[in-house]
């Protein structure tokens, strides 16, 4: 079959590397870039010697899929245009900012019979898959995340921006309802929570804690998951992995061997590969609209806290 058309709607960080990866993915072919900045849209589309647009309406005819990186307030704004052109989306994260937009995103794909991926790029870490077969029945979970400030993405406070990554795993591993979240948070350089804290405590006992920073010296992304007889390491930064058991009297600890691939690359191949072979993409939207329900009520806790303080 023919290869599908491809555009990248939002060219900046995010979305530049979108475009870029597009390039080189089999299959598919760099129809166009988006943006409304005409000079950070004439430097991408130059460097990559593809069409440049500075309105969306500009896209359609052209192409049958698209990347959606602009900012997360104008994700529904943009995705639902798209949407109803008929064109397939991978929508960045966070997938909208309430509830409302993410169901009528995902009830317009279902319509129209379009794919609708978002981009939860930990799904897609070497040292996060290496370890899906290990992971059975974890009852502790910890989650780090850490970064500095990032001069971008300051739409959205640190739980919608960062935080969202490891609530959408910690839901994947426990196999049960929540049943209470409890979360702390503090603005720091920002109107919003730049240092945010939750725990999330489900139906069978599970508890993860999870801690995320736009404002640490310190870079870091691990989740350490405990269960019976079995505590399993992960750094996603670095992809390393290991399995530390307890075997008898003694703990035993196995690095787990990890093909280094870049998470995006191999994200984007896949949602081609589901738009070529009409496959259901890792992370659908209601895939994606549980983990935005718990981002929103962590958020809303630390709000409240924040009024009454």
């Amino acid at each position: 079959m023919d290869k599908m058309r491809v555009a990248v709607v939002g060219v900046g960080h995010l979305g530049s590397i979108h475009a870029k990866i597009y390039k080189h993915i089999p299959g598919c072919i760099l129809a166009g870039v988006c943006d409304a900045d005409p000079v950070k849209l004439k430097e991408v589309s130059h460097a990559l010697r593809v069409p440049g647009y500075t309105d969306i309406n500009q896209l359609f005819g052209k192409i049958d899929a698209a990347s959606v990186a602009v900012p997360t307030r104008l994700h529904h704004k943009i995705s639902s245009q798209l949407l109803e052109q008929g064109i397939h989306l991978l929508v960045e994260k966070p997938f909208t900012v309430n509830l409302e937009e993410a169901e009528h995103l995902i009830a317009l794909a279902r319509k129209k019979g379009l794919i609708l991926q978002v981009g939860h790029i930990e799904r897609f870490n070497s040292a996060f898959n290496a370890t899906q077969k290990i992971i059975k029945d974890p009852k502790f979970i910890e989650c780090h995340r850490l970064s500095s400030f990032p001069n971008r993405s300051l739409d959205v406070g640190a739980v919608l921006d960062i935080m969202i990554h490891d609530i959408d795993i910690v839901l994947g591993l426990v196999n049960s309802p929540l049943e209470r979240v409890e979360s702390v948070g503090i603005n720091v350089l920002t109107d919003r929570e730049d240092i945010a804290n939750a725990r999330l405590t489900f139906e069978n006992g599970c508890i993860a804690n999870l801690t995320a920073s736009r404002v640490s010296d310190e870079a870091m992304r691990k989740i350490r998951i405990f269960q019976p007889n079995t505590y399993i390491s992960l750094d996603y930064k670095n992809a390393e992995a290991c399995v530390y058991r307890k075997l008898e009297n003694k703990i035993t600890k196995e690095r787990l061997p990890i093909e280094k691939e870049q998470p995006l690359q191999k994200e984007l191949a896949s949602f081609v590969d589901c738009l070529i072979n009409r496959k259901e993409p890792l992370v659908t939207g209601e895939v994606a609209k549980e983990a935005l329900a718990v981002a929103l009520t962590i958020q809303d806790q630390i709000w409240q806290k924040s009024k009454t303080s």
